[in-house]
């Protein structure tokens, strides 16, 4: 069986100040031609189909559309939520929309029951695994201290208890999508520690032939049969090293995988570039980036005049500018934001902590923070849906 897998579509959104939409339905186009052409036999979607939870109608008609496209061409759709999509929206009319080979996975309490397709060797279940936000799905997986472990590994429980009951070689596929040890973030994904931790195991996987992952934006490969396809198109200036492509996926009669990367169409090349601001008008090297979307970061000891007018003279598509001059880590000027950086809310809360006081807070102070801070990001994303 071939499947194509694909994620993190964040229909609606930005790059910046550049609407996406068109991008975005060009690359659904692109999809719908690699479907037809090179002889898919399911497509699944790991979540993040939309950019949030209430996304714009321009970004619900492109969601339509696709569907439509898909459906005509009659080759099964597995779709999962993410956690930047309303899994309640999304699923709305998904017994209604599965009729049509589109199945919409949304329900944590379903996780356990696969959408079997079945080819010349028999059958292969599709099990979806949405987002499952540790502080919300608890009570459903039975676990006692929420964490994103703990909820994937109850879930992924009752997908080998599903599957062991199933006949003697059913294959198997697992749509999840979650932050698994090994992958490589980027600066457009949505944080989703709780406790201190972010990311599970690749072992919670065990037992099954494929997990199609989403929530990273780079396309990359966490063991033969644990990979994410990454965003079709890119978020943020630190996916600018990105090859953006999804996986084109074939299973064996023995469920044995191989796996090709498709390129994804993208606009524009992404590029950072790092200097004085005459430098950066004068460098021959940067003619390669004279057409790419541009992050400039100036480097210049006094913020020079006009600085955005006349980057725009040579990189005309500039969208971002960066003040970072040049000084000694211990210069007092060095910026706040510099100091941040890489810096998780948890770590500065307790940075704070200590320049307040000063001694930062012990191990149960930080339990306090900790729980504090998952407490705010529960409640956030259960405002959101019920929005």
């Amino acid at each position: 069986m071939r499947l194509l897998h694909t994620s993190d579509w964040h229909l609606g959104r930005a790059f910046h100040r550049v609407n996406m939409l068109g991008a975005q339905a060009e690359f659904i186009g692109h999809l719908v031609t690699t479907v037809r052409e090179r002889g898919v036999d399911a497509v699944v979607v790991s979540g993040d189909v939309y950019d949030r939870a209430v996304p714009p109608l321009a970004a619900v008609e492109l969601f339509d559309d696709a569907l439509h496209r898909l459906a005509d061409l009659g080759v099964p759709t597995v779709m999962i939520s993410g956690n930047h999509d309303s899994a309640r929206r999304l699923g709305v009319g998904a017994g209604l929309i599965g009729r049509a080979g589109i199945h919409l996975r949304t329900d944590p309490a379903a996780c356990g029951t696969p959408v079997v397709l079945r080819d010349d060797f028999g059958d292969v279940a599709f099990y979806g695994l949405p987002y499952l936000e540790p502080a919300l799905v608890k009570d459903e997986f039975g676990v006692d201290k929420p964490g994103h472990e703990a909820v994937l590994a109850a879930a992924m429980d009752r997908v080998r208890a599903d599957l062991a009951a199933r006949a003697p070689g059913t294959r198997s596929v697992v749509l999840a999508h979650a932050f698994v040890t090994g992958g490589e973030a980027s600066d457009s994904e949505r944080d989703i520690t709780v406790g201190g931790v972010a990311a599970v195991p690749a072992g919670v996987f065990d037992g099954v032939d494929y997990a199609a992952l989403g929530h990273l934006h780079g396309c990359q490969t966490i063991g033969e049969r644990v990979r994410y396809s990454g965003s079709p198109l890119p978020y943020s200036f630190s996916e600018a090293d990105h090859r953006k492509s999804m996986w084109l996926v074939d299973l064996d009669a023995d469920g044995a995988v191989t796996a090709e990367r498709v390129d994804c169409p993208v606009p524009r090349a992404l590029a950072r570039i790092r200097g004085t601001l005459e430098d950066l008008l004068a460098d021959p090297g940067l003619d390669r980036h004279e057409e790419a979307w541009i992050e400039a970061t100036l480097t210049d000891a006094v913020r020079p005049a006009d600085p955005m007018v006349r980057l725009a003279e040579r990189f005309p598509h500039t969208l971002s500018l960066v003040f970072d001059p040049e000084r000694a880590p211990d210069d007092p000027a060095v910026s706040y934001a510099r100091r941040l950086a890489g810096r998780s809310d948890q770590e500065i809360a307790e940075d704070f902590v200590a320049h307040v006081r000063g001694a930062g807070p012990d191990a149960r102070e930080q339990g306090v923070l900790r729980e504090a801070f998952d407490a705010v990001r529960a409640d956030e994303t259960v405002r959101e849906v019920a929005r």
